[in-house]
């Protein structure tokens, strides 16, 4: 009697982490059939974190009317340095229990029955998902900037993602003011200590502390959220908040730095604008990002195309799903 077929592994898994969420998509070839959303534990430690994302991947295949038996591998993009020969992850400040080093495709690998674990950049693989199925397509040499908890970069370099040795592309560690804001890197002046959000919220609670008026924080407990999300920015421009505009007119001119120094170094023919604070900012944010990155640009008679995602909130959990297929 013939032994039983195993069933057939079709379905790729990518797994978008973040310090705020964590977003999960299940695909399979090209199209998304199934996917689901967790906000990334915030107490707790790193084991939390790694048995929130197997529920979410579970949750993703349930909708999909799939089991684990069906995934060939599951992607996950991180923030921090990856060492891309063990899965480990070094230096994720933002994620509780990430913050040192860390071996999330081992122990992520035993969360999920022992399916093949591929672990890179959260921006990294969110870039690689806008080029390969978003607004990154007609280009060769694109760089991406996402604005989230944290901030940060993705390169891709005549077609190709380039990691480095596990941290090219850290966009938020460009200093845009030399001896400026303290970073949760330990730095001072990074594109990240003006432009994350984790960042932005500890001066508003700095400034609040001083006598600063804002509605950010009412915002924020009347939407229900733990922290200033990019929504509560959103709609505290809208009513005209002064701190909030000069956090972001802030934010904007760090990132337009940044991406003018990048931009004279590599030539990229285009940058790609992301994240919770760069896709719900919109494009008035963008204009002011543009004008910041012209004025410091050296050849300004030929910018880079400045872009939005098209993939949204899906984008890196689709770029993780993709990055396992080499």
């Amino acid at each position: 009697m013939s032994a039983p077929r195993r069933a057939r592994r079709t379905i790729d898994v990518g797994v978008d982490l973040g310090g705020t969420k964590i977003q999960v998509a299940a695909m399979r070839g090209e199209k998304i059939i199934g996917t689901a959303r967790v906000l990334t534990p915030q107490s707790g430690d790193a084991g939390d974190v790694v048995r929130a994302i197997g529920e979410m991947v579970a949750q993703a295949l349930s909708q999909a009317d799939a089991s684990l038996s069906s995934v060939r591998a599951v992607g996950v993009g991180s923030p921090g340095e990856i060492d891309h020969s063990t899965g480990a992850v070094i230096n994720a400040v933002n994620v509780p229990g990430f913050g040192e080093h860390f071996e999330l495709g081992g122990e992520l690998s035993k969360q999920l029955e022992g399916v093949r674990v591929v672990v890179d950049n959260d921006v990294s693989v969110g870039v690689l998902g806008e080029f390969r199925r978003g607004a990154g397509r007609p280009y060769k040499d694109v760089l991406g900037v996402w604005l989230g908890t944290g901030v940060g970069g993705g390169l891709i370099l005549g077609g190709e993602l380039r990691s480095g040795r596990g941290s090219a592309g850290e966009f938020g560690h460009i200093v845009a003011k030399p001896g400026g804001r303290k970073c949760g890197c330990g730095n001072r002046g990074c594109v990240e200590a003006y432009a994350g959000r984790l960042s932005m919220e500890r001066r508003v609670l700095s400034l609040v502390a001083r006598g600063h008026k804002t509605s950010l924080l009412e915002i924020q407990k009347e939407r229900g959220r733990d922290r200033i999300s990019s929504g509560v920015y959103a709609r505290a421009l809208k009513q005209g908040d002064h701190l909030a505009t000069v956090l972001i007119d802030e934010a904007a001119r760090a990132v337009g730095i940044g991406m003018a120094s990048a931009q004279n170094l590599v030539d990229f023919e285009a940058i790609i604008l992301g994240g919770g604070l760069g896709d719900r900012l919109g494009e008035h944010f963008a204009h002011q990002v543009k004008h910041h990155m012209h004025h410091h640009l050296f050849a300004k008679g030929k910018p880079p195309a400045l872009l939005g995602t098209e993939l949204g909130d899906l984008g890196g959990a689709v770029g993780a799903a993709l990055v396992t297929r080499g």
